[in-house]
């Protein structure tokens, strides 16, 4: 499954993210759902993606699709945003109860676990990718690979998560 994703990683990667930004004009949001993009592919079980993926490169740009669609409404729906100290007043207590934050800390030990399981440059790129908002670009300059490695860095990181944390299969 590894060497398959991979292969599709490489083949269809950078067309992906050329259609995305197309459509968003922002090449780290265009990034950010290719990699979604191939999250997706993988979430799905074996069987599932033997059975109904004929053509996986249309595949691909069929969910790519969807979620530049997804995310467009996201956007547009959102509307005027407001100040928070505006409409403090106005929010639900969202605290968790007791059973909800014993949830989230086992959560929180199974995902800090699957991070000090992978390399250190895939865990690097996902850190600095997903808390601090860096772009493949200023990640790859700080860890002194290609842009499309960093790509490949998060993908790994992210399916390693995603498998810890029982979201998708191996």
């Amino acid at each position: 499954m590894a060497d398959q994703l991979e292969r599709l990683f490489r083949l269809y990667q950078r067309e992906l993210q050329q259609i995305a930004y197309r459509r968003l004009g922002d090449r780290e949001l265009a990034a950010d759902l290719t990699q979604d993009t191939f999250l997706r592919y993988v979430s799905l079980d074996r069987q599932a993606r033997t059975a109904t993926i004929v053509n996986p490169q249309f595949f691909l740009v069929r969910v790519l699709r969807n979620l530049i669609i997804d995310f467009c409404r996201n956007r547009s729906r959102r509307g005027v945003q407001a100040a928070l100290e505006d409409i403090q007043d106005e929010l639900p207590d969202a605290t968790p109860g007791p059973a909800e934050l014993l949830l989230l800390h086992e959560q929180l030990r199974l995902l800090h676990a699957a991070l000090g399981e992978l390399p250190e440059n895939c865990r690097d790129a996902l850190l600095l990718n997903r808390l601090e908002g860096l772009g493949h670009a200023a990640i790859a300059e700080r860890l002194g690979v290609s842009p499309s490695m960093v790509s490949k860095y998060i993908m790994r990181a992210l399916s390693h998560c995603a498998r810890r944390l029982g979201l998708m299969e191996d």
